[in-house]
């Protein structure tokens, strides 16, 4: 049996082996394994990257929304909006600082936070709103960002969008964004790596000063923080990918757009529904997810598994469903959109390398799982 992986890490390596390989033998050769040059090119050439003022590596994405969210004031206590549809880390992150999450439902289509939403959570308590650009396009912050009280910030998660745009606009620009760099994601290290970007040099500093024991030179603590810097080696492996992430996206683009294709008999059919690219948003299609309507969602994953595909859910739960949040007080109904999607959400293969014809096989085995026939890419086109 040929699996097709979610992701394929492995070819991804093999892209940049010799240039990591070379990256890490700098770094061994002068024993600087935290901070240094590699840091400090690859903050200025993400920098570049996303159009953004500044870059600041950190740790990882988790660490990288609680710096942000820190770096603007937000403290024990507060509360800050987030999607009930996202990765438990944004909840997380919020939790950890002692702030309390208050959730907001997704849009019906995208699954993006719902702007309205968001502001009717919108509190005397809240700090901040963390929307989040899933799946590898961009929620709508500056909607928020028109909207809300001057001191209620938003704080973007762009952990599944580098490349991204909407309406032009890059996350951070303008406003304060934290990504991740998980091996995964469509810039992914070889372990955890996380960025805060900005354009607002203050905050820059802030969320520096936290992630460095509070200050910026050895022994001097101007703050409280706590140790969240972004290591050389991952550095080394990052700035190798860097430089073929415009061109990976592009890739993700045109296998989205296939299985598009593909997919297009499905679809009509009422057997699934096909992912929404918001207006305005420039899609780099971190994940592709479709919405199992035909079937039961987890005995096709089980079907598309056995054969070999990697098939994923992304998320099975929302936060309000989880037993960790179950003490915000929810109860399954309160963000009906939210709930349906996790229930149909279905996360198809989908890498730069990814063939046509790994593509195909992907949909016959999907098409058979749903009670049809296995065929070829005419019958879905």
């Amino acid at each position: 049996m040929t699996r097709i992986p979610l992701v394929d890490l492995g070819a991804a390596h093999e892209e940049v082996a010799d240039e990591v390989r070379a990256g890490f033998e700098r770094i061994l050769a002068h024993t600087a394994f935290v901070g240094g040059e590699e840091v400090r090119l690859f903050e200025r050439e993400y920098a570049d990257f996303g159009d953004v003022a500044h870059c600041v590596g950190v740790a990882n994405g988790t660490d990288a929304v609680e710096l942000a969210l820190r770096a603007v004031g937000v403290g024990p206590g507060d509360e800050v909006v987030v999607p009930a549809n996202t990765f438990i880390a944004t909840a997380g992150a919020v939790a950890r600082i002692g702030a309390r999450p208050v959730l907001a439902d997704c849009l019906p289509d995208s699954h993006l936070l719902d702007p309205e939403a968001a502001l009717a959570a919108v509190g005397p308590a809240t700090r901040a709103v963390v929307p989040v650009h899933l799946y590898g396009q961009m929620a709508d912050a500056t909607a928020l960002a028109d909207r809300l009280p001057a001191h209620v910030h938003v704080v973007e998660d762009a952990a599944q969008c580098q490349g991204a745009t909407r309406d032009g606009r890059t996350p951070g620009g303008g406003g304060v964004a934290a990504t991740s760099f998980y091996p995964g994601k469509n810039l992914g290290a070889y372990g955890d790596a996380g960025a805060v970007l900005t354009d607002d040099e203050e905050l820059a500093g802030r969320v520096r000063a936290i992630a460095n024991h509070g200050g910026v030179a050895k022994y001097r603590h101007d703050v409280p923080g706590f140790n969240s810097r972004l290591d050389a080696l991952q550095a080394v492996v990052l700035r190798a990918k860097l430089t073929r992430l415009a061109d990976a996206n592009t890739a993700r683009r045109a296998a989205a757009a296939r299985y598009d294709a593909l997919l297009a008999g499905l679809e009509a059919a009422g057997r699934v529904v096909l992912p929404v690219t918001a207006p305005g948003n420039a899609h780099v299609w971190h994940l592709y997810v479709v919405q199992i309507t035909g079937a039961d969602r987890d005995a096709v994953v089980g079907k598309l598994n056995a054969e070999g595909i990697g098939a994923g859910v992304h998320y099975p739960d929302p936060v309000h469903l989880t037993p960790a949040y179950r003490h915000l007080g929810h109860a399954r109904g309160d963000f009906p959109h939210a709930e349906k999607a996790a229930g149909r959400m279905l996360s198809l293969p989908l890498y730069p390398q990814i063939t046509p014809d790994q593509q195909q096989r992907v949909v016959d085995v999907l098409a058979h799982a749903l009670g049809g026939r296995r065929g070829t890419a005419e019958r879905y086109t």
